[in-house]
């Protein structure tokens, strides 16, 4: 059966106490010096009731992390912290789609709850990140906050990166003149990845405004330098979706352009070639006409002649439609 609390873990100081009991989380979370770090994944109902309980949890804030088709957003509720972040995850092979998942961390004075939903990646790095840096650490629940989010942004950048490559090979392959129409719908495939990046980042972003700036809660006073830090690295995976968006944007009217310049270069082939079959045909009906008098049908070499001249209007034809690239 899988476990659906990760960690349940108490600190003080900066420095890690023990893993407790969920019944004793109470009791640490009380002291003024300690705080508790709880992570769970995919809980049952039966599971984040208890938290609630244990951490005297907003009910509105409960009901969102119950739900996992959430918005990013930060929000407060008295002295604690909310907020709902999306998780971006690479698929199985072999097509590797990317699976969205939600992380739902509530933040308070003295603890912090992560509630982790259809991410497979948990936050084992940054547990062991955070206790090698106890100085760190010390700022207590906040940092905790900050390195969880950092983490989970810091995960888009190689997705986002292997986004870009893909686009660069459909690009090269648009102007191979292959397969047009699977360039058309790769293309729209990295469109729909962009906007899964689009709806993870621009939210987060608009809403880490209320912690970076100059209102601060109360669980991560003085961590105003490390959140800026975030919204760097937002901002700068903003600019990066939206240059892949205006590029796909261009690769596709590209491609449609090459589509449509292959067309008629096939016709403007098929009106030379119906051009070069004209003129035997035009000459051949003039003498399938049952005319009695018709004094080249009496010619000795009139077969000939007309053979001739017939080869001789088209080679004239072809080359001048050589000469104008129509063939």
């Amino acid at each position: 059966m899988r476990a659906m609390i990760v960690n349940c873990v108490a600190y003080q100081q900066g420095r890690k106490i023990a893993d407790i009991p969920v019944e004793d989380i109470s009791e640490y979370v009380s002291r003024p010096d300690c705080f508790v770090w709880v992570a769970l994944y995919e809980p049952t109902d039966a599971e984040i009731d208890l938290m609630t309980e244990e951490f005297g949890l907003h009910e509105l804030a409960v009901a969102d992390a119950r739900s996992t088709h959430q918005r990013p957003k930060l929000e407060e509720y008295g002295d604690t912290l909310f907020a709902v972040l999306r998780t971006i995850e690479r698929g199985p092979a072999p097509d590797q789609q990317l699976i969205e998942g939600q992380v739902a961390i509530f933040v308070g004075k003295n603890y912090v709850l992560s509630v982790r939903q259809k991410t497979q990646k948990g936050f084992a790095d940054v547990r062991a990140r955070t206790e090698r840096e106890p100085h760190l650490l010390e700022h207590g629940a906040g940092y905790v906050f900050y390195a969880l989010m950092d983490a989970v942004v810091d995960r888009y950048f190689p997705l986002l990166q292997s986004v870009e490559l893909e686009l660069e090979r459909i690009e090269e392959q648009i102007f191979a003149a292959t397969a047009p129409r699977a360039n058309i719908e790769a293309l729209y495939a990295l469109k729909q990845r962009l906007m899964a990046f689009r709806h993870a980042v621009v939210p987060l972003l608009e809403s880490l405004g209320n912690i970076s700036g100059a209102r601060v809660p109360l669980a991560c006073a003085g961590m105003q330098e490390y959140f800026r830090d975030i919204s760097d690295h937002l901002q700068r995976l903003n600019q990066t979706i939206e240059s892949i968006r205006d590029t796909v944007s261009t690769a596709i009217s590209v491609n449609l352009s090459m589509i449509t310049l292959q067309e008629s270069e096939n016709m403007k082939r098929l009106a030379a070639y119906a051009a070069l079959i004209a003129v035997p045909t035009m000459v051949v009906g003039i003498y399938g006409m049952n005319f009695d008098h018709m004094p080249e049908l009496h010619w000795r070499y009139g077969y000939a002649i007309v053979w001739g001249v017939m080869v001789a209007l088209d080679a004239y034809i072809f080359y001048r439609l050589r000469k104008a690239k129509w063939l």
